[in-house]
Formats: structure tokens, C-alpha cells, sequence
């Protein structure tokens, strides 16, 4: 897998908006060009480039987007702690968080509320907890579904903590999948899940790829992604 560097150990930085922000550099073996993003979080500007790239081109690339980064920094959601705000992300709905000392330490969906207890100060974890917990069942009810309609077996499933991937496949088969788009609508979940089981087939994004992908979800494809577009960097709001 290849992973953000900050080449050397010593970033370069950018101001944006009264902010510095690292900028981290990949080497890419098929990039034929510089390509810039702003990580979900909003805590570091990424620039993709050649592997013959020079890294001061790079730096300044960045710096040379200062409008546009500051205008995508802007749309980044600021964190927000949910027990604060009342409510916790769960499958496309707010649900309130109903907490009282007294009552079970593991989190339970009832009468329309998650209701918890045990003590306050690790609520927030065991809050994750239990999301990751909804994640990997989810999904591993996606996959096993899915997988059949692509004629391949199931195959190991991981939750993934990545910033800028919502799933990924590897050569040998295994799936990561965001821990955090059991916080997303169902469709949207599914339709990442369905994406990485059609690489499972094609480990390309080949037309043969989309076709299977879209046989094998048989959903709407562009309004899920029309929904991580537009509101995928929520989801890392919560829990840092």
C-alpha cells in the first residue's frame, strides 16, 4: 500500500486561511502529472506526483493552489464531539443518545435512541466502539451478498481507518472498507463494498469493471457517489 509521506521527515507547509498545514507528497508509478487534494479531515494538503517528480515542484504546485485549497478548506465540517451535540451518525439517520449511568455500558437502538450508560468518561469510546462494531457486521453482510452476484468467493474483510480512502483491494483478495460509512445512508456503504468485491473480478477500472459493478449493486452508483462528493468529509467530524 502506498502511504502519505512526509518525505525526509521534515514537511513543507502552506498557510491557509490563518492555518499551516503540512503538505505530504506521494510517488505515484502511473502519475503523469501533479495532482493536488485536500485531505477529508482538512489536516494536510496531499500532491500526488511522478516518481521523477521533483518534490520543490511539487511544494510549489501547492503553494500556487493557495485559493482553491483555502476555498476546499472551508467545506471541511469542524469536529464535533456527539455527545455534546446529543446525537451520533448511524446509517443516514442522527440518532439521540440517550445516556444514563444506570443503564448497560454497551450501547442499544431503542424506541428510536441509543440508550448507554456506564461512565461518562469513556463514553466517546465505547461510542466508536460500537459503530465499528455496526461497520464490520454491515458489511460483512454487504459482502457475503455481493460477492455471489460476482461469482467470487467471499473473501476476508478488514475495517479501514484510512483518511482518503473509502475502500481499497488488495492483490490478494483482502477488502478494506471505512469503519466510518456505517455513519452514511445503506446505499452509500453498499455501493463502496460493491466497488471493491467487482476488483475482486477486475483489478482495474476497466469498462468490464463498471459493468460488473453495476450489475452487481443494481443501485443507484451516481447518487451514492454524488453523496460522498458532497457529504463524505462529515463523517470524519465525529471522533477526531
Amino acid at each position: 500500500m502506498i502511504e502519505w509521506l512526509r518525505e525526509a521527515g521534515r514537511a513543507p507547509t502552506v498557510e491557509l486561511s490563518g492555518r499551516t498545514l503540512p503538505i505530504e507528497l506521494r510517488r505515484h508509478p502511473t502519475a503523469k502529472r501533479l495532482t493536488l487534494r485536500l485531505a477529508p479531515d482538512g489536516s494536510a494538503v496531499r500532491v500526488t506526483l511522478p516518481r521523477w517528480g521533483r518534490s520543490s515542484e511539487a511544494v510549489r504546485f501547492a503553494a500556487s493552489r493557495r485559493d482553491w485549497l483555502e476555498a476546499q478548506l472551508a467545506k471541511v465540517p469542524r469536529a464535533q464531539d456527539p455527545l455534546q451535540r446529543g446525537t451520533l451518525r448511524h446509517r443516514g439517520e442522527q440518532l439521540a443518545i440517550d445516556w444514563q449511568a444506570s443503564l448497560p455500558r454497551r450501547p442499544e437502538i431503542a424506541d428510536g435512541k441509543l440508550r448507554v450508560g456506564g461512565p461518562r468518561e469513556t463514553l466517546a469510546k465505547r461510542l466508536q466502539r460500537w459503530l465499528e462494531g455496526e461497520a464490520q457486521a454491515l458489511m460483512q453482510t454487504d459482502l457475503a451478498e455481493l460477492a455471489p452476484r460476482a461469482g467470487t468467493a467471499v473473501t476476508s474483510l478488514r475495517l479501514s481507518r484510512a483518511q482518503r480512502r473509502w475502500g481499497s483491494c488488495s492483490s490478494r483478495g483482502v477488502l478494506r472498507i471505512n469503519w466510518r460509512l456505517v455513519q452514511a445512508p445503506d446505499f452509500v456503504r453498499r455501493s463502496v463494498v460493491a466497488h471493491e468485491v467487482a476488483h475482486l473480478v477486475h483489478f482495474d477500472h476497466s469498462p468490464a469493471f463498471h459493468a460488473l459493478l453495476e450489475r452487481i449493486y443494481g443501485g443507484p452508483l451516481a447518487q451514492a457517489d454524488s453523496w460522498l462528493r458532497d457529504h463524505g468529509r462529515a463523517l470524519y467530524s465525529d471522533f477526531g
